[in-house]
């Protein structure tokens, strides 16, 4: 029989009651309903009860932290329980899992494997996910040759990419692994790539990077946009932010047939890492639909929710403000996604103060601090979940100031200055910022005082250390950047935001407890030593991030990322118990099964 290691999971109890919450406890017997609105159905239909028993369940359930069978009824577990009757029996293993167990009067079978509850993605792109399956890997390519080199062999295997109609696609590029930004030029220097129509994204998806072709299509002399920035030097070819619009919309559209292989693909994909459920960080009216029938397929077999994006970003957008919520939660969609700034990376993110290594910029704010306060207030009084991504340390203050006015426009008994009641309105509309990468102390302090969401990714602070402190300098690298532990009262979600980071949530976990690069094992200029690790997690904590966190982010708290009775069926088998699995090893740690709803939607084939 199992048996969880309860010294160090019943400490996690009282922190993960308190996460699940937000910190808002106190308030609870004042509450507001939430937004979200669910029914006790789930993703598939499962005709009759299936029992299943493992060798240990890990449930995240505070009242009942470790069981060892569950029934499932209709894709909700009906029961959760421990059986000392069990009996362990030879055939045990993962193929045994085809067929539904029943429990009988005397004995039920025991599966062999650890189970933990699904694990979703706080902050991802799910049609992006799709795309760069199908496109160029540009990702740690060291210099301009291995780019290249990477953009003919994509071209040898799939012959009909970069012509006018199907453009060449890569993701992963960074300018400072070059030395300098890229050109059109560059691309010109290989007679293999001359003339093909080509965009690349970079790694942050801040940045574009066209083709001489393409650059061709568009008007001559093009000035930048307010929240845009067109990079001239050492010459043309690169757009980023508000400047990659025109760009974009020059690319053929994509046909639905194509999309909807897109998003199976993702799909697959994230099963096989144990994922059941992602928050879609940009879900544009087309993919509203599409996704929305799409979620009536066999082959939907992640529970996706959805941040819309108005076609104009930063707007308002009263056809397409309509929230959904299906009965079978394989979709939903209640929340809105904002932009406040660019990326750290690629100067775009803005600073209060200028970059350490470009004194003559501070970046680049996306929508003034009046606009986006406006469109905070309009959309939540449309009942949306407002989650605005806000990278550097002015754009946070402006996000904080935006949410504060709007908690006081829908909440009559709120008052800036009034954290109690401002708490009580946060708990209904759980505003989110959306990476919360670098914030001014003061700011951080609202944060907890108001209960504002952080979703934060883990994986980019492991990834970012080798440029962040050249942007910062020490004093901001050391107090507002990448936090975690700092916001750990206030239930920091956990995500990837792939494809500019892999979708893998035990990298995340990794990246959380160690802040090293799960890459690599390594943390700053290939020290042993983690990055800052007075931010990390533990890893209940950790793993708390990619369950009961992202459920409360999206007004799931209770539904997602526990087994307990009336919650999703959704759960992930792993080898071992996660507890005992050496921390080093998360990095090459491979599920065994992932089920949604009750049914088994990937199994990792045998060693042969």
């Amino acid at each position: 029989m199992f048996l969880a290691p309860l010294l160090r999971w019943g400490s996690f109890l009282s922190i993960a009651l308190a996460v699940a919450t937000a910190f808002a406890l106190s308030v609870l017997s004042a509450r507001p309903e939430p937004l979200g609105f669910f029914t006790s159905s789930s993703l598939g239909s499962v005709a009759n009860a299936s029992t299943y028993c493992y060798r240990g369940v890990r449930t995240h359930d505070h009242d009942n932290p470790s069981a060892q069978c569950f029934t499932v009824v209709n894709g909700t577990f009906a029961r959760v329980w421990s059986d000392a009757n069990i009996e362990e029996t030879a055939e045990s293993s993962s193929s045994s899992c085809d067929g539904a167990k029943t429990k009988t009067e005397t004995k039920t079978e025991l599966l062999d494997g650890y189970v933990i509850p699904g694990l979703w993605d706080g902050h991802a792109h799910l049609m992006a996910w799709g795309e760069f399956l199908h496109s160029v890997d540009l990702f740690a390519a060291q210099n301009m040759t291995e780019v290249r080199s990477r953009l003919r062999a994509h071209l040898r295997r799939n012959p009909d990419a970069g012509t006018r109609d199907s453009w060449l696609r890569g993701a992963g590029w960074d300018q400072d692994l070059y030395g300098r930004m890229p050109t059109a030029g560059d691309i010109d220097e290989d007679p293999a790539l001359r003339g093909i129509f080509m965009m690349l994204d970079r790694n942050d998806g801040h940045c574009v990077w066209v083709s001489r072709p393409v650059l061709d299509m568009l008007p001559r002399n093009m000035t930048e946009t307010p929240g845009g920035q067109i990079i001239r030097e050492p010459g043309p070819g690169v757009f980023c932010d508000d400047a990659m619009d025109p760009v974009t919309a020059l690319r053929p559209k994509t046909s639905d047939e194509t999309r909807t292989r897109l998003v199976r693909d993702a799909m697959r994909d994230l099963n096989s890492v144990g994922l059941v459920g992602v928050h879609d960080a940009s879900t544009p009216p087309a993919d509203v639909a599409l996704y929305n029938k799409l979620a009536d397929g066999e082959d939907w077999t992640v529970r996706v929710y959805g941040m819309l994006e108005c076609d104009a970003r930063n707007s308002y957008c009263p056809g397409n403000a309509t929230r959904i919520a299906r009965s079978d939660s394989r979709f939903w969609l209640q929340s809105v996604k904002l932009f406040a700034d660019g990326a750290l990376g690629s100067w775009g993110s803005a600073m209060l103060e200028p970059y350490a290594d470009k004194a003559n910029s501070s970046g680049t704010l996306l929508i003034n601090s009046t606009a986006m306060a406006n469109l905070t207030k309009t959309w939540a009084q449309a009942g949306f979940q407002v989650n605005v991504h806000a990278i550097g340390d002015r754009a946070n203050r402006h996000v904080i100031d935006a949410f504060v006015a709007a908690l006081v426009h829908v909440c009559p008994e709120a008052a800036p200055d009034n954290y109690e009641a401002l708490r009580i309105c946060q708990v209904k509309h759980r505003f989110r910022i959306e990476h919360a990468q670098i914030v001014h102390p003061d700011d951080q302090a609202r944060m907890h005082n108001i209960g504002i969401i952080p979703s934060v990714q883990p994986t980019h602070p492991t990834d970012d250390m080798r440029f962040a402190q050249l942007r910062l300098g020490p004093e901001r690298t050391a107090h507002r950047a990448y936090r975690m532990r700092s916001y750990i009262n206030i239930a920091p979600l956990l995500g990837s935001d792939f494809p500019v980071e892999p979708p893998n949530p035990f990298h995340g976990i990794y990246a959380a407890v160690t802040r090293k690069n799960p890459a690599t094992g390594l943390g700053f200029n290939g020290s042993a030593d983690g990055w800052h690790t007075d931010e990390a997690l533990t890893f209940d904590e950790a793993i708390w991030g990619f369950t009961g966190a992202t459920a409360y982010g999206a007004f799931l708290d209770g539904r997602a990322g526990l087994i307990r009775d009336g919650a999703f069926a959704d759960w992930v088998v792993l080898d071992r118990p996660i507890e005992d699995i050496p921390i080093e090893d998360l990095r090459t740690l491979k599920v065994r099964e992932t089920w949604v709803a009750g049914k088994r939607v990937y199994a990792r084939e045998k060693p042969t």
